[in-house]
C-alpha cells in the first residue's frame, strides 16, 4: 500500500481519528542488535551473546533492545506517511510507551499507525500518532504508544 501523502495541516486533519496504515515487515538481525549495542554501550548478554541467550535466557535466543525497536520507527513511519512541503519535523515526545513483548532475533516487525489527534498551534502542526509495533506471527505487539511529532510546513 502506498504511503498517505500529506502536505498541509488541512490534509492531516482529514485523517484525524483514522488509521494511517501499516508498514512493510522489517527483519531484526543479530548484526543490527550488535551495532545498536556498540552505539549505546548496552552489551547485556540477552542481546549480544546468542550461545548464552539460548542456554540461560528466558526467550531461547537473543532479543532486540527495546530502544532498538523504537529507533526503527522513522524508517517504518515513512512507509506509512509521506509528509511533503516541510521546512522541518521534530520528534516532540512519546506518551504511554509500553514494551509488551520481546522481539527475538530474526523476527519481523511492522508499524501500524492511527492519527489520534492533530492540532494547528499557530502554524506548527502537532500530530499525535498511536503506534503499535507488531511482531509477525505473534498476538502480542512489541510495543504500543503515542508518538508526538511537530511539523513545520512551508
Amino acid at each position: 500500500m502506498p504511503p498517505v501523502i500529506i502536505g498541509s495541516f488541512e490534509e492531516f486533519e482529514k485523517h484525524n481519528g483514522q488509521s494511517l496504515g501499516t508498514s512493510e515487515y522489517f527483519q531484526i538481525t543479530q548484526e543490527q542488535i550488535n551495532i545498536f549495542a556498540k552505539a549505546t554501550h548496552d552489551h547485556q548478554w540477552i542481546h549480544t551473546d546468542p550461545k548464552r541467550a539460548k542456554a540461560e535466557g528466558a526467550f531461547g535466543n537473543t532479543i532486540a533492545h527495546g530502544y532498538l525497536t523504537l529507533s526503527i520507527v522513522p524508517h517504518l513511519w515513512e512507509q506509512i506517511v509521506d509528509v511533503r512541503n516541510l521546512k522541518m519535523m521534530i520528534n516532540y515526545g512519546i506518551e504511554s510507551l509500553k514494551f509488551a513483548n520481546p522481539v527475538l532475533v530474526e523476527s519481523e516487525v511492522r508499524l501500524a499507525a492511527k492519527l489520534k489527534n492533530v492540532a494547528n498551534l499557530r502554524g506548527t502542526v502537532k500530530a499525535e500518532v498511536e503506534v503499535t509495533l507488531e511482531i509477525k506471527d505473534q498476538k502480542k505487539p512489541a510495543f504500543t504508544g503515542v508518538l508526538i511529532f511537530l511539523y513545520h510546513f512551508q
